[in-house]
């Protein structure tokens, strides 16, 4: 059991991030077998060929042997992010300025208790370059498996963190934490974070630095709780059915011929809320087209908008859900 001591001034300290170099290794994770696909499991039947071939790169055998479900993982190949919306770009640098002695510190603790690689994945690890190598690995799976994917993704992980950091600020821990895993609770009692289910154990202070949240796609729930790092709590993305499921019904005829089948479709897409980029992935549309349907739909009554900084989010109205319901 993991205990995270809550302070006075961590509720405003905490800060909810993106973090693209996470989805890298949990995406291996699922991959190689390490965790059940589950809902994931459409997804990974797609990118069996091309993780087939990235497997042939020992740098990226190499990263896929230093994750494992519970126990320590080297920090530097997985940095959280320092800002909310990091890019990929940014997250590989911080893993390049990593020190070479601080790199391989880690590894060799990340490597105890693990079975011994195979002989290129150790020259890998082993290597004056290492650092570099894996920083190629991770730049290249990302751009086989991830990025073709990032905008769906991007959108859900957005989603969430709005979400979530709206339950923050309104209600407190409780209800940020509320839905967040079955292996998370609040005890209001002791202003304490408990995280169940984790290799590690120990209490934990934030002292006023508060907690980093950074939702996942391919993974559950994970902390970072080193002390050369940002206190971090990982955890699954809310709404991710909406990834696999690309494709929302298709439309009652009456309310094809009403609307036109397009506009039918999305309205009926928007069961839950969803920003533009996330419906024209699922309508396998294009952003401008899908932004002109949204327009006539929010023109009459049947759609809405809210925007949270830079991410706008759709919702059916009451005349929409109530015309769904009449079309059956």
């Amino acid at each position: 059991m993991i205990e995270i001591e809550v302070g006075p001034g961590d509720m405003a300290a905490s800060r909810f991030a993106i973090a693209p170099l996470i989805e890298v290794h949990t995406a291996l994770g699922v991959l190689i077998g390490r965790v059940p696909p589950g809902h994931l499991r459409s997804w990974a039947s797609r990118a069996r060929t091309t993780f087939a071939g990235l497997m042939d790169d020992p740098a990226v055998r190499a990263l896929a042997h230093l994750g494992r479900n519970r126990g320590y993982i080297a920090d530097f190949v997985s940095p959280p992010p320092n800002r909310p919306n990091a890019t990929i770009g940014e997250q590989l640098a911080q893993v390049r300025a990593t020190p070479p002695d601080l790199a391989r510190a880690e590894v060799a603790r990340n490597l105890a208790g693990l079975p011994a690689p195979d002989p290129q994945v150790r020259a890998v690890l082993s290597a004056p370059g290492m650092v570099e190598l894996l920083a190629a690995a991770l730049e290249k799976t990302w751009t086989a498996l991830i990025a073709p994917e990032w905008p769906v993704l991007r959108a859900i992980l957005d989603q969430d963190l709005i979400y979530r950091a709206g339950r923050l600020a309104t209600y407190g821990w409780g209800a940020a934490l509320d839905d967040l895993s079955p292996r998370v609770r609040w005890r209001a009692d002791r202003g304490v974070i408990e995280l169940a289910g984790l290799l590690s154990s120990g209490r934990y202070r934030l002292a006023g630095a508060g907690l980093l949240f950074v939702p996942t796609v391919f993974s559950d729930l994970g902390a970072q709780l080193e002390r050369d790092w940002p206190n971090t709590l990982f955890y699954r993305a809310r709404g991710l059915s909406v990834l696999w499921e690309r494709r929302p019904p298709p439309a009652p005829d009456t309310l094809g011929r009403l609307l036109g089948r397009t506009r039918a479709r999305l309205l009926l897409a928007l069961a839950a809320p969803a920003t533009t980029t996330q419906l024209a992935a699922r309508m396998d549309a294009s952003l401008g087209g899908t932004a002109g349907h949204l327009a006539v739909l929010a023109a009459s009554g049947l759609v809405t908008k809210t925007r949270t900084g830079r991410t706008v989010l759709y919702h059916r109205t009451p005349l929409g859900d109530a015309l769904i319901t009449s079309a059956g």
